[in-house]
């Protein structure tokens, strides 16, 4: 799934080109489907925290080692450090659960999940930020988890630990996502990055270790290109966030269920069920226009 964090710094800039933003955008969606399907495919025969460690190392030696070749340390320095750890923390847990729902659940469902994401941003950013949020935005925040509801149909039978799981990492998404609008006031991208990738390798790693099942050369291979399409895919969301505004390409982002439902019916067989496809256009619905009212709030912010 898409991370809170975009290295914006990782790159230079460029010249506005909303086509290209989108192309990249899409590209970096179907990355990370791709990736999401090969998590879901090992996690068969290995546990959570040992894909969460491989996928995090290979994805700090990447782009660790690109921003120090590139600006050396300074990049790196900090005035909060204790809000990387907090970030960090939530990135941890988003990723775990993640990794979890994909273990159980079929993509498609969990994508579903995973758009609750904005919806959670939305609730949080009052409390948490002071932000205004007027009664519509409330309003498409009820009506968004009301599709929540319908997608997972408490009384179904669908298996209730997953799909808490999901809903527990669009969360901790959201208090991520939460975090970098603070620590962005005063931090690079490139340090939230690392950073968080630092604590994602160091933590999983500690954890990994007591249950580590031995892959194959293959499995090894797809585990590093799990955190080599991860890695990929931020430097592309970094090039579409900064050659069009984000209020342009957001709502891309949920081309993801088109890939997941057919990457989960081309490789597990798993199709999206009627509640599940209501559901998700309930959510989607709902996140559109909170984004389409946030970027009304925005225009007349710069217009006062």
């Amino acid at each position: 799934m898409t991370q809170a964090a975009h290295p914006a710094d990782l790159l230079p800039a460029e010249a506005d080109s909303v086509p290209y933003a989108v192309g990249c955008f899409l590209a970096a969606i179907l990355l990370f489907a791709v990736m999401d399907t090969l998590i879901k495919f090992l996690s068969a025969g290995h546990p959570v925290t040992q894909l969460m460690f491989v996928r995090s190392l290979v994805a700090l030696l990447l782009v660790g080692g690109f921003v120090l070749a590139r600006g050396g340390v300074a990049p790196l320095r900090t005035r909060r450090p204790w809000g990387h750890v907090w970030r960090a923390f939530a990135g941890l847990v988003s990723m775990g659960c993640f990794f979890y729902a994909f273990k159980h659940l079929p993509l498609a469902d969990v994508y579903v999940l995973s758009f609750a994401g904005p919806l959670f941003i939305t609730a949080l950013s009052a409390p948490l930020l002071g932000e205004s949020v007027g009664w519509r935005r409330w309003a498409a925040v009820l009506f968004g988890f009301g599709g929540v509801v319908v997608m997972a149909q408490p009384s179904s039978g669908m298996p209730l630990v997953p799909v808490l799981a999901g809903l527990c990492a669009a969360l901790f998404y959201a208090l991520a996502a939460l975090a970098v609008r603070g620590l962005s006031r005063t931090e690079t991208s490139a340090s939230i990055v690392v950073y968080l990738l630092l604590t994602t390798t160091a933590v999983s790693g500690a954890l990994a270790v007591p249950v580590w099942v031995p892959p194959s050369a293959m499995e090894l291979g797809l585990m590093a290109t799990v955190g080599a399409l991860g890695a990929g895919a931020q430097v592309l969301l970094t090039q579409a966030f900064r050659r069009a505004p984000p209020s342009v390409v957001a709502p891309f982002e949920y081309s993801g269920m088109v890939w997941a439902s057919l990457f989960g019916w081309m490789v597990f067989g798993d199709l999206p069920t009627v509640p599940v496809m209501v559901g998700a256009m309930v959510i989607i619905g709902s996140g559109l226009y909170i984004l389409h009212r946030e970027t009304l709030a925005s225009r007349r912010r710069l217009g006062a």
